[in-house]
C-alpha cells in the first residue's frame, strides 16, 4: 500500500481519525504509515482530541473497552470498542487495571501472570508473579510505576498484600517490587505505620503512586480513610502521612484521581446519615511528602445517586465531574456538575452481576516497554529466597482461613 499522491497533512488527518482499537493491524499494512504513526507530529494530533473530549479505558466483564466522554453542549458517550490486542484475548479475563502515563497493567483473573501493555503502540510484557494463591488474590494490591534516567524510564511494580483480622490475630504482610529492567522480583523491607485497603486501586502520577490510606492503630481496627500516602519508586520505600483536605466519617467513601498527568483530585462522597453530597478537591501542590489542596467541586447528592463513584474523571474547564459505574445490571457513565446538574448514560448490559468495574483515563503514548537482554536474569540469592519462601508460608495460611 503506497500514498504518493496524498499531501502528507491529508495522510496524517486520515490516519488519526482511525480507532484505537484498529490502529495496530493498520500499522501492520504498510511500513510509512508505522513509520507515520511514530513520529511525534502525528502523536500530537492522535492526543489532541475533540474540545471537551475525555478517553477512557473501561473494564466491563472481564474485558477492556475503550470509551469516549465529550462534554461540550449535550453531554455524550460513546463505546467505541472492544480492545482485543492482547494475546489470546478471548481466553483472558483481566480483574483489575492501571494506569501509567499510556500504559496499562491488566492483572488476570486467575492471577497466574501480569501484563503491562501499551494499547497504542500493541507492545506488551508478560510478568509472572514468585507465588499466586486464588482465595486470597483480592487482598493483593498493585502499582506501576518508574525511575526517570538519563536516557529513558525504568519501569518496576509493586505488589503487596498487608492483612490482618484482629479477632483471630491472623496476619500476613509482604512488599515486592520487580524490575522491568533485570526481570527480577526482590523484597522490600517494610514496617507501614499505615494501612491501606485492598479495593483501593491507588493512582498513578508522574512516576509515583498515591493511594488513601488510615494510620495503623495498635488494636488493629481499621480507621477511616483520612489520610494520602505516596509510593516513591526511585527511593523502593513509601512516604509518611499526607493530610486529605475533608473529614471522612466511618460509612463514608474516599477515593482518588488524576488529572491530565499533573494533578491529583480526591473525593468525598457522604453515605452518613443519608447519601447528601460529594466534594471534590484538586492538589496545588503535590510532592511525595507534601501535598496542598483547593476545593473544586461541591454536589448534593439529592439528585438520586445512591452508589459509590469509585471510577471518576473530572473536567476542570467544564467544572464538571465524569463517573463510570454499573447499576443494576447496566454500564453507566454520569456526569455530575454545579446547581444540581446530571446526567447518565448507558453504556451496554453487564453480563456479571458480581463484578466490580473499573476505569482510568487514556492519553496514546509512544511509550516502549523494557525487554530484558536474553540471558539478562539473575538467579535469586539465598539471603532473598528465605524472607520469600516466609512470605510464602504467610499467604498459604492465609488462604487456608480465608477459605476457612
Amino acid at each position: 500500500m503506497t500514498t504518493p499522491y496524498l499531501p502528507m497533512d491529508l495522510v496524517e488527518e486520515i490516519v488519526c481519525r482511525v480507532p484505537l482499537n484498529s490502529m495496530r493491524a493498520l500499522r501492520l499494512t504498510c511500513k510509512g504509515l508505522y513509520t507515520l504513526s511514530k513520529t511525534p507530529r502525528f502523536m500530537k494530533k492522535i492526543g489532541a482530541t475533540r474540545e471537551g473530549e475525555t478517553g477512557m479505558i473501561v473494564l466491563m466483564d472481564y474485558n477492556l473497552y475503550l470509551v469516549s466522554v465529550v462534554v461540550k453542549g449535550d453531554f455524550s458517550a460513546e463505546l467505541k470498542g472492544k480492545l482485543t490486542c492482547l494475546n489470546d484475548s478471548d481466553q483472558v479475563k483481566i480483574s483489575k487495571v492501571f494506569h501509567c502515563e499510556g500504559l496499562v497493567l491488566c492483572i488476570l483473573k486467575d492471577d497466574t501472570r501480569f501484563v503491562v501493555w501499551n494499547p497504542y503502540c500493541g507492545e506488551t510484557k508478560w510478568i509472572k508473579p514468585r507465588y499466586s494463591y486464588d482465595r486470597c488474590q483480592e487482598r493483593f494490591c498493585y502499582a506501576l510505576g518508574y525511575v526517570n534516567t538519563k536516557f529513558c524510564r525504568s519501569h518496576k511494580l509493586l505488589r503487596f498484600i498487608d492483612y490482618y483480622k484482629h479477632i483471630s490475630g491472623i496476619q500476613s504482610i509482604c512488599y515486592e517490587i520487580y524490575d522491568f529492567d533485570t526481570d527480577l522480583w526482590t523484597n522490600l523491607a517494610v514496617t507501614p505505620h499505615w494501612r491501606i485497603s485492598s479495593n483501593n486501586l491507588g493512582v498513578s502520577l508522574k512516576g509515583n503512586t498515591y493511594w488513601c490510606a488510615s494510620e495503623r492503630p495498635p488494636s488493629g481496627h481499621d480507621r477511616f480513610n483520612n489520610h494520602l500516602i505516596c509510593f516513591d519508586f526511585t527511593k523502593e520505600s513509601f512516604g509518611p502521612l499526607m493530610p486529605l483536605p475533608f473529614s471522612p466519617k466511618y460509612k463514608d467513601f474516599v477515593t482518588l484521581s488524576c488529572v491530565k498527568e499533573e494533578k491529583l483530585s480526591a473525593l468525598l462522597q457522604r453515605f452518613e446519615p443519608d447519601p447528601s453530597e460529594v466534594e471534590i478537591w484538586i492538589t496545588t501542590k503535590i510532592e511525595a511528602k507534601k501535598v496542598s489542596w483547593n476545593k473544586f467541586l461541591m454536589v448534593d447528592m439529592r439528585l438520586g445517586i445512591s452508589y459509590k463513584l469509585e471510577s471518576f474523571f473530572i473536567d476542570e474547564e467544564k467544572k464538571v465531574a465524569m463517573s463510570f459505574d454499573k447499576t443494576f445490571n447496566c454500564y453507566v457513565v454520569n456526569i455530575i456538575g454545579e446547581a444540581g446538574y446530571f446526567e447518565q448514560v448507558d453504556l451496554r448490559k453487564s453480563g456479571d452481576n458480581n463484578y466490580r468495574p473499573c476505569a482510568c483515563a487514556f492519553v496514546p503514548s509512544l511509550m516502549q516497554i523494557k525487554q530484558p537482554e536474553r540471558g539478562q536474569r539473575k538467579d535469586q540469592s539465598i539471603l532473598e529466597k528465605r524472607p520469600f519462601d516466609q512470605n510464602k508460608l504467610r499467604a498459604l495460611r492465609l488462604a487456608y482461613f480465608t477459605k476457612a
